[in-house]
């Protein structure tokens, strides 16, 4: 997992390697699954929080299903150059 811009800054920590609960399905689910966490997570990806993703470098929707061993990033709606 990646994480970039204002994201990256409020979490502390730019990537990281994961291994997901079964039940994480989706983007969805792995934005709740983060959430859970607690602070900096539950507000860093709280429900109002617009963010974008991408799986594998290509940008995706929330409902988009996860795959094994891909790079997954998180990043603000617009981000600088």
């Amino acid at each position: 997992m990646r994480y970039f811009a204002s994201l990256r800054e409020a979490l502390g920590v730019e990537a990281e390697t994961i291994t997901l609960p079964e039940d994480i399905e989706d983007l969805q689910d792995l934005r709740h699954f983060l959430a859970a966490r607690g602070a900096p997570w539950s507000e860093a990806f709280a429900e109002h929080k617009a963010l974008r993703a991408a799986i594998n470098q290509e940008v995706v929707k929330a409902s988009a299903r996860l795959q094994d061993q891909a790079e997954i990033a998180f990043f603000p709606p617009v981000t600088g150059g």
